[in-house]
């Protein structure tokens, strides 16, 4: 006979991962950042999570959903749909949203993520990080203030911690230093410098950032421009780091619609190339590109990875109530 134990079904951990005092915290992460954009007049906007069009960037996957038998995408970021509001005449905008990437799990990365994700008028990427400073200031506790950030050149920081220089070394020598430090270098970078720099960055040079303040690292090659402007060999484009974690990525936004639509066909070709899924381009943002938006700004930062450093906890489940294998 079966005894009653053999027959008990596995046992479903319906528990949070994050203690009560984590989400007590992050809930006062949360009100501050409220109280810090509405201080600096800023509105605050809700846009759709689900879109017809998805991501081009070769480095992000789109979730495909359906709703109401039509294919959509959840949102990797709310970006397009508030440069169409900018393109408006909303002025400076801001929300906190549920954002989502496939393939993206682990440490630093949960598939469902939450950004704070804001835009500036006039102003351009350097003015935007004293703005992402005076924000992360006033969102971590006493304990984890710092000095004034550092910042340095995507070059500078790249020379710095990796030995290498990342505008003129030849593919070949970004190679040889990453298997000097005895990182393996795929197949698939062999030939791709971009690739070997993103990897030079993520195992060289972004743990060595934000230590002992908040690092801001700017001016990427502008092969890696994104959705930045371009200055001769460099873009308009930073990141933020602390505790060696990338926490925002920000833009001096690009507002030519030519130029946009170009980029969105070279992330296809490269998308084919690669083997990745072909993803409809958002053509209601090129539209608002056209109408044109104002000179801006605009940065995202992954507010999860913030609660992070302000308990200094190792892992992102200790941050979120129900991570990807509990929701």
């Amino acid at each position: 006979m079966t005894s009653a134990a053999n027959k008990r079904e596995p046992m479903t951990l319906w528990q949070p991962t994050a203690s009560i005092a984590t989400l007590e915290v992050r809930a006062r992460m949360l009100r501050a950042a409220r109280e810090y954009f509405t201080a600096t007049r800023a509105l605050e906007v809700e846009t759709p999570t689900l879109s017809v069009a998805a991501v081009t960037d070769v480095h992000l996957a789109s979730i495909e959903s359906t709703a109401s038998h039509q294919r959509r995408f959840l949102q990797t970021s709310p970006e397009y749909a508030m440069k169409r509001l900018l393109a408006a005449g909303c002025g400076d905008i801001w929300q906190i949203c549920r954002a989502y990437r496939d393939a993206e799990s682990g440490r630093w990365h949960n598939p469902e993520f939450t950004l704070v994700e804001w835009y500036r008028v006039g102003i351009d990427h350097h003015a935007l990080m004293a703005d992402v400073e005076r924000l992360v200031a006033t969102l971590l506790p006493p304990s984890r203030h710092f000095d004034r950030a550092e910042r340095l050149s995507y070059r500078d920081a790249v020379q710095l911690h990796a030995g290498v220089d990342a505008l003129d070394d030849p593919t070949a020598v970004l190679i040889a230093r990453l298997q000097s430090a005895g990182v393996d270098v795929p197949a698939s970078l062999q030939a791709d410098r971009d690739g070997c720099l993103d990897l030079i960055m993520s195992t060289l040079v972004g743990p060595q950032l934000g230590h002992d303040r908040l690092t801001f690292i700017y001016d990427y090659p502008a092969s890696q421009a994104a959705l930045a402007q371009i200055r001769g060999r460099v873009a308009s484009r930073f990141e933020a780091y602390l505790d060696g974690i990338e926490l925002a990525n920000g833009f001096h936004e690009l507002a030519n619609v030519a130029e946009q639509r170009r980029r969105f066909e070279q992330d296809l070709v490269e998308r084919d190339r690669r083997g990745l899924p072909a993803v409809p381009i958002d053509k209601a943002f090129l539209a608002a590109l056209n109408a044109g938006i104002p000179d801006c700004s605009g940065v995202a930062l992954g507010f999860d990875r913030l609660v992070m450093c302000a308990i200094q906890a190792q892992h992102i489940d200790e941050v979120l109530a129900f991570p990807f294998d509990r929701a």
